[in-house]
């Protein structure tokens, strides 16, 4: 990974952790929610995609601040495409679906931004532009596919017990399983089709870089 990769990682980083501690101070001194007490509050930002994928994006350019040349071991491969893919998908279904769910002001609407906006595109642009290359497979894909399956499996579980389901797409008590099922698989195509384009230009970009050498 060169210098600016290097900046634009670490950047990124950034990016993720103020808009993470942003968002645990207002959910902290917020009233409204479905949990009306801390640290109930708190914790439960953590059953939010938007906060996992920004968490594994945010440590795997981490490490790749740390360690610049880092490019093997099948969990770092793994955790790096989950976070550029997950990423992206937060970013997509917060501004084509969840947009104006949530009237946001003052440090909510910062929070908010940072989170889904720039963190998505950080995360993506740095992929692109940086890599590094040549680590993404199907094998990897496949992987990949492991964490948003968890993510759901204990979103449905939880919420069966709480009743508490962090987005409405997921909601349960109001659709029914059906629909949140087909609601999830649109999102698994997103993924998918992601994926497989990433997949894809990472094997063009990787053997363009490796003619260029």
């Amino acid at each position: 990974m060169t210098t600016l990769g290097r900046i634009w990682a670490a950047v990124t980083v950034a990016v993720v952790v103020f808009g993470l501690v942003v968002q645990l101070f207002v959910t902290a001194g917020g009233h409204d929610g479905f949990f009306p007490d801390n640290p109930d509050r708190v914790f439960n930002v953590f059953a939010y995609f938007t906060i996992q994928s920004n968490l594994i994006l945010g440590g795997t350019a981490l490490m790749l601040v740390l360690q610049p040349g880092r490019s093997g071991g099948q969990l770092f491969k793994t955790l790096r495409l989950n976070g550029v893919l997950c990423i992206a998908v937060t970013g997509i279904v917060a501004h084509a679906v969840l947009a104006g769910l949530v009237d946001l002001h003052g440090w909510a609407a910062v929070a908010d931004f940072l989170l889904h906006t720039a963190a998505p595109v950080a995360g993506v642009l740095g992929w692109l532009l940086f890599g590094p290359r040549g680590l993404v497979d199907w094998r990897i894909v496949g992987w990949s596919i492991v964490f948003p399956l968890l993510w759901l499996v204990f979103t449905l579980i939880r919420g069966a017990f709480v009743g508490f389901y962090p987005y409405p797409f997921v909601d349960v008590d109001q659709h029914g399983y059906g629909r949140v099922l087909l609601n999830c698989l649109l999102v698994a195509v997103l993924f998918l089709a992601l994926a497989a384009g990433a997949t894809t230009l990472d094997r063009r970009l990787h053997r363009k870089t490796t003619v260029e050498r």
